[in-house]
């Protein structure tokens, strides 16, 4: 009976920790591996020079890139301070069927030794370093 209990328990922690878990992807590895409109995941890469269109008062596009792949971000919302072209970011949120990236969060970042890992190999293995970045 306890051994019973013990898996029920073991269980509902690991759905309500399924449930929160948000994958983190480059925009290759989201092209190669698309997800449903319905999984929440993060998409790290740069901000793309040039791409960043504000449309209303708190409406903006932007494209991330990680050297190899790009996808358009939309966010609606106040973007942060450090969040500007060539930087790295991450936008949480989901993959609609148009291909385009719904954030509904947005992180950037915070000094000059943050980079998410995966993101950092894949700039790495293309060329597209940050040590690059602030180059083009």
């Amino acid at each position: 009976m306890g051994a019973f209990m013990l898996v029920g328990a073991a269980a509902l922690v690991l759905s309500a920790l399924n449930k929160n878990i948000s994958y983190f992807y480059t925009p290759t590895a989201l092209l190669e591996e698309p997800t449903g409109p319905s999984t929440r995941i993060r998409l790290g890469g740069l901000v793309l020079a040039g791409s960043i269109a504000r449309g209303d008062a708190v409406t903006t596009t932007f494209t991330v890139i990680d050297g190899q792949s790009a996808i358009n971000v939309a966010y609606s919302g106040i973007l942060p301070d450090l969040f500007r072209e060539g930087q790295g970011v991450i936008a949480q949120g989901r993959l609609k069927a148009n291909g385009e990236f719904n954030a509904d969060t947005i992180l950037a970042k915070h000094d000059e030794n943050y980079v998410p890992r995966e993101l950092a190999d894949t700039l790495d293995e293309t060329g597209h370093g940050l040590a690059n970045a602030d180059e083009s």
